[in-house]
């Protein structure tokens, strides 16, 4: 049985604070509808996609809580869950939820053909601070809206229409961090599905980063991980020109070699389709990447014991 699953990048454009829910519902939409015309099963969207990235701003009140979601799906969002079951795709989407109980975290899910929730994921590695800095135009400040995800890093099956792949999900700056994507591949993860949105500058106000290797250290992340632990990966953002802040693009979809298959070419909304053939994963998995026959555990107890470097005496 041939375990190819033709999936498609959806990468968005920029949420403006003053574009209403409808119009960035329309545009998801669109997008779902024009991967699915390709022939596309499952379609990945990019971080927190139904708002701008609003903790660039110190807001309270009212003002925050309108980004939050407090059911998914809600009715601000089933008309993306109705076309996708009509469609008969799948969906990841990044989103800000709020708990019955009042918690607030950043989150994703993947929805099946059928339009149910396959597996639902929380951020576990949140940028930024608490406190604002004083005196900066922009902020990043998840460590205030969101609390770190109380989910770990748990792998989840596909759909036997898709190939019934072993599936992994990350959001944004997770993709950095090689434990989250190591965690997965030993669950025998054989594709990984990620949003982001990631500032055009230094979020953390230094002057040493730029677009360009900012945009770099994103796809080398998904290349070298997707690589590392023998699985495809499909890494999407919202980009561009955002309420007067950057964000890069640069989304991919990249094979278990760490072969780019597909890019973004804009800043703006965007679909990437590639064809997946999940058994690519077997050469890394059963070769270099053979972790039962090559991993030595033992020596790896500062990864999991130790958090802050420690230089020798």
């Amino acid at each position: 049985m041939s375990r190819i699953l033709r999936l498609a990048a959806a990468q968005m454009g920029p949420n403006q604070r003053t574009d209403s829910r409808e119009d960035i519902l329309a545009r998801m939409i669109a997008l779902l509808e024009q991967a699915a015309g390709q022939g596309a099963k499952l379609v990945v969207f990019p971080e927190l996609a139904f708002t701008t990235f609003f903790p660039r701003w110190l807001l309270e009140g009212a003002e925050l809580d309108q980004h939050y979601e407090s059911a998914m799906p809600n009715p601000q969002v089933q008309p993306l869950f109705d076309r996708a079951r009509a469609l008969g795709i799948g969906f990841y989407v990044g989103y800000a939820e709020r708990t019955p109980d009042g918690q607030r975290f950043n989150a994703a899910i993947t929805t099946g053909p059928d339009g149910a929730i396959l597996a639902k994921y929380r951020k576990v590695h949140l940028p930024g601070s608490v406190e604002p800095r004083p005196g900066d135009r922009f902020q990043q400040l998840e460590k205030r809206y969101f609390e770190y995800g109380d989910m770990g890093f748990p792998a989840f099956r596909g759909p036997a229409a898709w190939g019934a792949p072993v599936m992994g999900m990350l959001i944004c700056n997770d993709r950095r961090w090689p434990e989250a994507w190591r965690v997965y591949a030993l669950q025998g993860m054989e594709l990984m599905v990620l949003g982001y949105n990631s500032a055009a500058y230094d979020p953390n106000g230094g002057k040493t980063e730029n677009e360009e290797l900012r945009t770099f250290h994103s796809i080398l992340a998904a290349q070298a991980n997707a690589y590392m632990n023998a699985t495809w990966a499909v890494a999407v953002a919202k980009a561009g020109n955002e309420d007067g802040s950057g964000l890069i693009g640069g989304s991919v979809i990249v094979d278990p070699n760490g072969v780019v298959v597909a890019q973004a070419k804009t800043l703006g909304d965007e679909v990437l389709v590639a064809d997946c053939d999940l058994d690519l994963c077997r050469q890394g998995k059963e070769k270099m990447f053979n972790f039962a026959a090559h991993r030595r555990p033992e020596h790896y107890r500062r990864i999991v014991d130790q958090v802050g470097a420690e230089p020798p005496q």
